[in-house]
């Protein structure tokens, strides 16, 4: 069962609301709207994706890695490997 198993529906609903604002952005930009209008609602969707990106980490976090934690070993160090190469990829981006 993965960590976000109770944070689902949150989630999705944050999804769809991100899906809904490039929507949005794509008819902006086919009705020719004012690049700096076209930006400004490239940033609200991108912290909109950024926002289910943090509640995934710290549901992983506090679910999945947390479990493999109390298991200890390879299982732990490659769950904290892989939860650090996501933090350094949402990071980059």
């Amino acid at each position: 069962m993965p960590g976000y198993d109770e944070n689902k529906e949150q989630l999705l609903k944050r999804l769809r609301r991100a899906e809904g604002q490039v929507r949005g952005i794509h008819r902006m930009v086919e009705e020719d709207t004012y690049c700096i209008d076209v930006l400004t609602q490239v940033s609200a969707a991108t912290k909109a994706l950024e926002s289910v990106a943090l509640a995934l980490l710290d549901d992983h976090l506090s679910h999945c890695v947390a479990e493999a934690s109390r298991e200890g070993g390879a299982v732990a160090d490659e769950k904290i490997r892989e939860a650090s190469a996501a933090i350094a990829r949402l990071v980059r981006s």
